[in-house]
């Protein structure tokens, strides 16, 4: 059976109307990990996640924005703390990448909130899910090696070849989104990536190209995806989602 899970979705940026059909509509689509952008956004994902079982929420705070202020910031992390046991991991969490190429930002708060995010995940026993891209990634990678941590999703990962060296031999994993079906460098980058350390995500409701042009970005797009990891590892279609289904349900300790 063609099983799938959405690694890394944000479900509540959806339309609530469209939650039951996001979620039913795939007879094969057994979870989804759906990650939070602000306190707002890990209180919605807690609220869907009771609604649908399948959604396991992650609880986190979306680096492509303005800081919040630090009593924010100390009731986001009170929160997280009391619910913490229902999450399935700390996300969505890095450094600002994006907002950083429009404005001159100082890198010093996000790397203090990263690495607050960091020792928390260890005394929670939560994996990481990280927005790391670049030379940024590099960055991270300091920060998880400093304090031994080995559970950590890079998604929809880019960077240099040194990088991506140094994550494989960390055991880092990423997930790559509907784009491999018609970008040659995520291509390229899921070719040299074990197989072993690869997950699908669509990042929805993130807008797609290609075959997916004006298309609302949905858990199914995720087939395509696999159809073409199968088909740049050479494996056949039925081992390519075996190896991406298990690799996601033991990484977040998933008993879908």
């Amino acid at each position: 059976m063609k099983q799938i899970i959405d690694a890394h979705i944000h479900l509540d940026q959806y339309e609530p109307k469209s939650w039951k059909d996001i979620i039913e509509k795939d007879p094969s689509l057994q979870a989804l990990i759906s990650v939070s952008s602000t306190l707002q956004s890990c209180q919605l994902n807690q609220k869907i996640s009771q609604l649908y079982s399948c959604v396991k929420p992650a609880y986190g705070f979306h680096p492509e924005q303005i800081l919040p202020s630090s009593n924010e910031l100390a009731e986001l992390f009170a929160w997280i703390d009391q619910n913490n046991e229902e999450m399935i991991a700390v996300g969505e969490v890095g450094l600002p990448y994006y907002l950083n190429q429009t404005y001159t930002l100082s890198l010093e708060p996000y790397l203090e909130l990263l690495e607050a995010f960091i020792i928390h995940s260890k005394k929670w026993g939560k994996p990481l899910i990280l927005h790391a891209v670049y030379e940024d990634a590099e960055i991270v990678c300091d920060l998880l090696e400093k304090h031994s941590v080995s559970k950590a999703h890079f998604h929809w990962f880019k960077g240099a070849k040194k990088t991506v060296e140094r994550m494989k031999n960390n055991g880092y994993y990423i997930s790559v989104t509907p784009d491999i079906v018609y970008k040659p460098k995520i291509q390229a980058l899921a070719m040299e990536y074990p197989l072993d350390y690869l997950m699908v995500e669509t990042d929805g409701p993130w807008p797609f190209e290609g075959p997916f042009q004006n298309q609302t970005t949905v858990p199914s797009m995720i087939h395509q995806s696999v159809e073409e990891i199968a088909r740049l590892k050479g494996v056949s279609g039925t081992e390519a989602y075996d190896f991406l289904y298990q690799n996601t349900s033991c990484f977040y300790n998933l008993s879908t």
